[in-house]
Parts: C-alpha cells; sequence; structure tokens
C-alpha cells in the first residue's frame, strides 16, 4: 500500500495516512485510477487529495447587494 505523512484533522499531528486500495489503478471512483482517498493509520479519519480549493465569497457581501 502507498503511504504518506499529512497532518491529521482529527489526531492534530502528522500521522502516515495509506490508500485504501492496494492494486495502483484499482479505484473504482477515479476514472484514471489514481485513488485521491486517504485515512489516518491511527486514528482512521479520511481525506480527499488531489482536487482544488475554491474560495466562496462570504454570504454578508452577498446580501448588501441585495436590494429589499
Amino acid at each position: 500500500m502507498t503511504q504518506m505523512i499529512r497532518r491529521c484533522p482529527d489526531c492534530g499531528q502528522d500521522r502516515a495516512f495509506e490508500q485504501p486500495h492496494p492494486d495502483s489503478g484499482a479505484c473504482p471512483d477515479s476514472p484514471d485510477g489514481s485513488c485521491p482517498e486517504w485515512f489516518c493509520q491511527d486514528c482512521g479519519a479520511a481525506m480527499l487529495t488531489g482536487f482544488p480549493v475554491l474560495l466562496a465569497r462570504p454570504a454578508r457581501k452577498l446580501l448588501q447587494r441585495r436590494v429589499a
């Protein structure tokens, strides 16, 4: 299995993360077989990698532009 060290959001420390699919290209959730799923070996917290981060505008700014 593939492993990497990342900061676990549940443990709050650097932990070893592992992929649930042991074979390369065996991920049913990804068309290219590159699995984005990782889990913490200590607590089992799940994490997805390889997705762009989208920042939403605060709702307050959206409400200020509306007219009652």
